[in-house]
């Protein structure tokens, strides 16, 4: 019985030559991901910012968002976000921090279930104060760095200088785009959103290595191939493998997004994107750039005497 295959064998499709609109179109995206860092800015849960967060469920099934924030900003705590959620008459409030220690931020509990509970029911309420907020802030920029860093040590001295630095912009490159995701549809940034980068992260990395070590493989092999060839190949004979984790991976992520719920859906909404934007540059920026990079076969490497078309031949 023949197995199935997402990518046919044999394919020679030139994916590098589209390396003049992938490149600049990538550096376009992170050019605009950084504008947009420094004036729309993340939107920060209670997390990181502190405060408290109640979530409400309309027991009708429909609920008023403008009688909602009206009914908040008169209780006289501040500002207050209201947002909906989800399909069925979902609410969240979020209230800024109060003067006053633990007994502030409880009395902002009470005063809303006194104001909602005859309408609504009371489905989360998570309070975080401003100590914890600042330490949760840092605790998570240092997993983030610390893990990138890591990353940086071991393509360092897993592969050659050219294919190290192209690893490592790839990878970077992954994770501004993911936080350009969260900038542009405003989904709440918390630990939660930490764990998906780091996910995404590890997803980057593994699609990268794949490629990556046919690329190794290949400059050991054939030495009169141009690098644009070599690159083709080494993307086309890891093409199957490279679809069909793509696919698995982004319906089981598609499942999570559709039947999760809402604890969970943020974060398959990222790692869903995050498939998709690691599967592109494993194929369209990591490998096209190690042109620009200088790659060459090793001096030393194993002649073949098999033709490009005998090349086309390996399998993955």
């Amino acid at each position: 019985m023949r197995l199935l295959r997402i990518y046919p064998d044999n394919t020679r499709f030139g994916f590098v030559r589209f390396r003049r609109v992938t490149l600049p179109f990538s550096a376009l995206l992170v050019i605009l991901t950084i504008i947009l860092g420094f004036t729309t800015g993340l939107n920060f849960g209670i997390d990181f910012r502190g405060g408290t967060l109640i979530e409400l469920q309309a027991k009708s099934g429909h609920a008023d968002v403008g009688t909602i924030r009206q009914a908040a900003e008169g209780l006289g705590f501040g500002g207050v976000e209201v947002q909906e959620f989800g399909s069925q008459g979902g609410v969240s409030l979020r209230f800024a921090i109060q003067e006053g220690g633990e007994s502030a931020q409880s009395n902002v509990v009470q005063q809303a279930r006194n104001t909602f509970e005859s309408d609504y029911e009371f489905r989360r309420v998570e309070t975080v104060g401003p100590r914890v907020s600042g330490e949760l802030v840092r605790s998570g920029t240092l997993g983030v760095v610390l893990a990138i860093g890591a990353v940086m040590v071991y393509l360092w001295f897993r592969f050659e200088l050219q294919l190290a630095i192209g690893a490592i912009i790839g990878t970077i490159h992954d994770i501004i785009l993911t936080v350009g995701f969260f900038i542009v549809t405003q989904s709440e940034f918390n630990m939660t959103s930490i764990a998906a980068i780091l996910t995404i992260v590890g997803y980057s990395l593994n699609e990268t290595v794949v490629v990556f070590d046919r690329t190794r493989e290949l400059m050991r092999r054939y030495k009169t191939i141009s690098v644009e060839e070599l690159l083709d190949l080494s993307v086309n004979t890891t093409m199957s493998r490279t679809a069909m984790t793509a696919t698995t991976t982004s319906l089981a992520v598609l499942a999570l997004v559709l039947f999760g719920g809402e604890a969970i859906r943020g974060f398959a909404e990222v790692m869903l994107f995050g498939v998709v934007i690691c599967t592109y540059s494993a194929v369209f920026v990591s490998s096209p750039i190690l042109i620009y990079l200088g790659l060459r076969s090793r001096p030393n490497a194993v002649s073949e005497t098999a033709t490009e078309s005998a090349a086309a031949k390996q399998v993955p």
